[in-house]
């Protein structure tokens, strides 16, 4: 059995966040997940507060409804109304430059792309999942801060907020918006507190 990483309490609460925002992402959730959703209760946080409002819409939805807006926002017929890649959101065009990017850092930091995965791995879902195994030591000894921050401004800082903005925003969104609200917060809380420990 591999030895699972030494990880600080704070980085295995970002670890947690980022693996949340991957699983609300990556698809719609299954039964199982739904439950663990409607049985959070969060806190008097204004992240704590997204999350009371998450469990809420949750309690209040069926599996088929979030499993028909989780299509229409990120895939639709044709054209989703979402599309939750950097390549798109910095460049207007899928499977360019930043993809590219991604895909030579994922190299140097030994991150492969999973086998059955026919996303771009520059999915907000794949990234936040990339992020979470950089803390959590995934692809060997957990990344150091730095090589950490390098990832997030590279990656996510640079479209991810607006990503986030627009799903809060977006008129079809109903399940997925305090996913919106969960993403903006976080992403702020991460960005401030790599400039702290600069």
């Amino acid at each position: 059995m591999t030895p699972v990483p030494e990880v600080a309490e704070e980085d295995r609460l970002r670890l947690g966040w980022y693996s949340l925002l991957a699983r609300l992402l990556g698809g719609a959730p299954d039964s199982d997940f739904l439950a663990s959703l409607r049985a959070l209760e969060g806190d008097a946080t204004e992240l704590g507060q997204a999350v009371r409002t998450l469990a809420q819409v949750a309690r209040r939805s069926e599996l088929k409804e979030i499993e028909r807006e989780h299509f229409d926002l990120f895939i639709g017929v044709g054209e989703a109304e979402l599309l939750p890649y950097a390549s798109y959101y910095l460049t207007g065009f899928l499977h360019d430059r930043p993809l590219a990017r991604l895909r030579q850092d994922m190299a140097e930091l030994g991150i492969a792309r999973r086998e059955g995965v026919s996303e771009p791995e520059d999915h907000i879902a794949s990234l936040c999942e990339m992020m979470a195994g950089l803390i959590g030591g995934a692809f060997g000894e957990p990344a150091d801060l730095a090589t950490q921050r390098r990832f997030f401004d590279s990656h996510i800082a640079c479209w991810a907020p607006r990503f986030f903005e627009d799903l809060q925003a977006s008129p079809t969104a109903r399940f997925f918006m305090p996913v919106g609200t969960i993403g903006s917060l976080f992403l702020n809380i991460e960005a401030q507190g790599f400039e702290m420990a600069a």
